[in-house]
């Protein structure tokens, strides 16, 4: 990883971390300031977790590291801040992963704020011992004037099935696991997400991967955090919401011999679309966002990872040839 440890608040301890909240982040300094409020709030609430906090600066050109500098060296949580200079969430992700030392990893997203009770929430569902799940909490509007999206609100429990879509089923702002889990499942795909060429979906990605593996992926109707995501117009929802799509339909290529189940979940999308021509129901009534996007960013999605895919085969090709070059000189 090109991953460079900055700062380590001097609270650091030989004592075992319970669970490390891992924030990766990109020229938000006044978000992050309230979203690490936050998770020192929640953890002077519950002291008996030890906790710590890896903030991971994906290359910021604003306050953002003298702004975690400064806080890490009065905090009474220990914070690390590390600078990820490859560019894309994914890449942020695994160098937080691979810096954390808690038993439970917490992904947050810089434009959260953890709810005060989140880590006693969070022990009592893993007090029951089982260590090979991924668990999502509750994620509600930071902003009432926000547009509600990319929230999940519902109030039960609930387990993946091959019946529901994975994207959104646990949103990748408020997921958690034990460390063995993310050693299991590996790194977020570096191809997807924010920044990369696929622009989201490496959340998806990986409870698809971990479904795969027979790892339970839970959601639980607590350990709340709230989205304060700013988008307050159906053109800026629409965009994400196009990204999203972009994603799904990349998804659908990497896991079509593994998950071919993946493809009926498209299938329905394409006649949920035809039913719209018809008077059928869009795919948000509330937000009017329709079927048909979806049904196009999925397919330019999937021709966008074909493509990547030729070109990773085409740069090996490239390199053997170079390699034999050079030994027919010798």
């Amino acid at each position: 990883m090109a991953c460079a440890l900055s700062t380590i608040a001097p609270s650091v301890s030989e004592e075992p971390v319970h669970a490390s909240f891992i924030v990766c982040t990109r020229n938000r300094a006044a978000a992050l300031a309230a979203c690490i409020r936050s998770i020192e709030a929640a953890c002077r609430f519950h002291t008996s977790f030890t906790s710590e906090l890896v903030v991971v600066d994906n290359g910021s050109t604003d306050s953002t590291p003298e702004y975690v500098t400064s806080v890490a060296a009065d905090s009474d949580v220990a914070i690390t801040l590390l600078v990820e200079a490859r560019p894309g969430l994914a890449a942020a992700r695994n160098a937080g992963l691979e810096r954390a030392r808690g038993g439970i990893v917490i992904f947050i997203d810089d434009d959260c704020e953890v709810h005060r009770g989140y880590l006693r929430d969070l022990e009592r569902h893993y007090a029951t011992g089982e260590r090979l799940v991924i668990r999502g909490g509750r994620v509600d509007l930071g902003n009432p004037n926000d547009l509600p999206f990319t929230v999940k609100r519902s109030t039960a429990r609930a387990q993946l099935t091959r019946d529901v879509h994975p994207g959104g089923f646990v949103l990748g702002c408020n997921m958690t696991m034990h460390r063995e889990v993310a050693a299991r499942i590996g790194h977020f795909d570096e191809r997807l997400g924010a920044g990369a060429p696929l622009r989201a979906a490496e959340d998806t990605d990986y409870l698809i991967r971990a479904f795969q593996l027979s790892v339970p992926v839970e959601y639980v109707p607590d350990m709340t955090v709230f989205h304060h995501h700013g988008r307050s117009s159906r053109q800026d929802v629409e965009r994400l919401h196009r990204n999203y799509s972009l994603g799904n339909g990349g998804l659908y290529v990497k896991h079509i011999r593994c998950a071919p189940w993946l493809l009926r979940h498209f299938c329905w999308t394409v006649r949920s679309a035809c039913k719209e021509l018809f008077g059928g129901p869009r795919f948000d009534p509330e937000l009017h966002l329709s079927h048909w996007p979806i049904v196009f960013m999925n397919l330019l999605g999937a021709v966008a990872f074909v493509g990547l895919l030729l070109t990773k085969r085409l740069r090996r090709r490239e390199v053997r040839q170079d390699k034999q070059a050079t030994l027919q000189l010798r």
